[in-house]
């Protein structure tokens, strides 16, 4: 059909809305409530155009085209309307936008810059509530928060956690946790999506900055670090390059410039993973043990378990994820190698991820009351921390990750994108049953982003069901129906964030699903052109295995790399 829009006609669908049609034009309509492709709510008001014909100003976001509709995008009525909205929301809006952590990136400083709101035209008295920081991982200023709603969407819709929500009514309604009480007893997963979607500066990440360099300036200290598998396709585009490009080489120098002693890759720690969860997985298929088995990689997944799913706690993999994984052979194997004494050494891990801050801190990652890991950073917060020591990654030639635990292989790579866990465990699988690697070892049915994934996988006599789900919204789907008698799936992948880590709750906030798919193309770019594409090939992990922990599920295995979950009551 045909609607006109600023005077000029142009085709719309029948069935989308105006501001499906205007963005495919490529005029943008600012918003502040909407989130793509979920159901409009049409709160906030920014997105209004003038519908010539009535004379009326309709929410684009929740108005349908039809054949002869005109309308005024940028009209004087239009903009003024805008103004009005962001003045009002400025007017009990916190003035501290340079000690705020989204200056610069924040949509509400945004609009007013693109309003030409210069002056205070409207006064209000200014929000007053209480900062939580009860969190393990996440921050709440309630003062920042302008009811948008997108937060309470995200997690309810998109998680299926709900552990935010608008209460009280009126001029008095405001976002908040059950009884008013802090995040760290509600629901809350850590999975970050809040943030990811939060305009403002009302949600971040809780900052271990201070920690961190205190351990850094300490000479008697030695500081180790260790990054995800995505975190090197993941950041390029923070500092002007072109976006999934990978890193690594250059990330590793960076880390060295900063002033760390030692520079991991997370993804050993993926490959070590795979062969746990990979001979867990065969353990149960050929002991008839507790099947399906669902991965555990995802903290943000494993604690949804453990409060909306405890009757599937005996399905997760008790492997520890490739951070704990990680950080617990560093505290044993490599500082008994270079001779550190536990206390002497800070550990440290670069996530995609708001979660792993939670789970470094979890009791259950600790060997004698010693934390795997001492401190998480989200992406977003190393690339404040490269720009904070003044480190100029345009003019650093690559390096690589420290010996031993240098090595990786593309299979743990693809950790960092969803389906890539069960990918590189079928790759191992397959080869622990069969003795013989895959025919080809890319498995496409597991390869896009849709929210859910099924197919089956023949290892010699076995016909193994894989299903991998992303959005924990979508995993309680899967879970009924496997509750209601379903038993054709053996192994679940299940990451909390809508595309994997690709997409974690650490990631720069952009919005953008593009990006996201980038970062993912990226991953998969590198296991198509590098040679190790297996993780049982992985020489360091070999080598691992040999001198340290004799073979995967060993006692000493069992001891540094496997954990347990319990169930949590929680205010939900």
């Amino acid at each position: 059909m045909k609607i006109t829009v600023n005077n000029k006609i142009i085709e719309a669908n029948n069935g989308e809305t105006i501001l499906d049609a205007l963005t495919r034009e490529g005029i943008k309509v600012p918003t502040l409530c909407h989130l793509k492709n979920m159901m409009p709510t049409g709160a906030c008001r920014m997105c209004v155009v003038e519908d010539v014909d009535s004379g009326k100003l309709v929410t684009s976001c929740s108005s349908p085209v039809y054949e002869g509709l005109e309308v005024k995008t940028h009209s004087a009525r239009v903009n003024e309307s805008r103004k009005t909205i962001v003045e009002l929301l400025l007017s009990n809006h916190p003035d501290d936008c340079l000690y705020c952590v989204r200056n610069g990136n924040c949509e509400l400083q945004g609009l007013s810059e693109e309003l030409s709101i210069t002056e205070r035209r409207i006064r209000g008295r200014k929000n007053k509530q209480a900062l939580d920081r009860s969190s393990s991982s996440i921050v709440r200023d309630p003062e920042k928060c302008i009811l948008c709603g997108r937060c309470v969407r995200i997690c309810e819709e998109v998680m299926g956690v709900a552990c935010i929500d608008f209460v009280q009514r009126g001029n008095q309604t405001v976002v908040g946790t059950a009884f008013d009480n802090g995040l760290n007893t509600s629901s809350c997963v850590n999975c970050g999506q809040c943030i990811m979607v939060c305009p403002t500066g009302a949600l971040t990440e809780k900052n271990h900055f201070a920690e961190i360099k205190q351990a850094l300036q300490n000479p008697n200290i030695k500081v180790a670090i260790q990054y995800a598998p995505s975190i090197s396709v993941s950041i390029a585009e923070e500092f002007g390059m072109k976006p999934g490009i990978d890193i690594n080489g250059i990330m590793n120098a960076a880390i060295r410039k900063i002033g760390f002693d030692y520079v991991f890759d997370t993804t050993f720690g993926a490959d070590l993973t795979i062969m746990e969860e990979s001979s867990e997985l065969i353990d149960r298929i050929v002991n008839n043990g507790k099947l399906p088995l669902i991965t555990s990689c995802c903290p943000g997944w494993v604690k949804y378990a453990e409060e909306f799913a405890p009757d599937f706690i005996d399905n997760i993999s008790s492997c520890k994820s490739p951070q704990q994984m990680t950080g617990a052979v560093i505290k044993s194997y490599f500082i008994e190698k270079e001779k550190i004494k536990t206390e002497d050494l800070y550990s440290v891990a670069i996530m995609p991820c708001t979660a792993k801050k939670f789970e470094g801190q979890r009791e259950e990652m600790t060997q004698n009351g010693i934390s795997d890991v001492d401190a998480v950073l989200t992406t977003r917060e190393f690339v404040k921390l490269i720009k904070m020591y003044g480190i100029d990654i345009h003019n650093l030639n690559s390096e690589v990750a420290n010996n031993p635990l240098g090595s990786r292989t593309s299979a743990g790579k693809l950790f960092g994108t969803t389906g890539g866990v069960a990918e590189a465990a079928i790759r191992t699988a397959h080869y622990k049953l069969t003795g013989k690697e895959l025919i080809e070892f890319k498995i496409e049915a597991l390869r896009d982003f849709k929210n859910r994934k099924e197919t089956i996988i023949k290892i010699g006599d076995l016909e193994l069901g894989v299903a991998v789900v992303n959005g924990l919204a979508n995993a309680k789907e899967l879970l009924d129906e496997i509750r209601a008698g379903r038993n054709d799936i053996q192994f679940i992948e299940v990451m909390a964030c809508p595309g994997g880590c690709v997409g974690g709750g650490g990631q720069p906030i952009k919005m953008d699903e593009e990006a996201i798919r980038i970062r993912a193309k990226s991953l998969y770019s590198i296991d198509d052109k590098e040679s190790l594409k297996a993780s049982h090939k992985n020489p360091d992990v070999q080598k691992l295995y040999a001198d340290f922990l004799d073979e995967p599920l060993s006692e000493k295995a069992h001891k540094l790399l496997h954990t347990h979950y319990q169930k949590r009551e929680v205010i939900k």
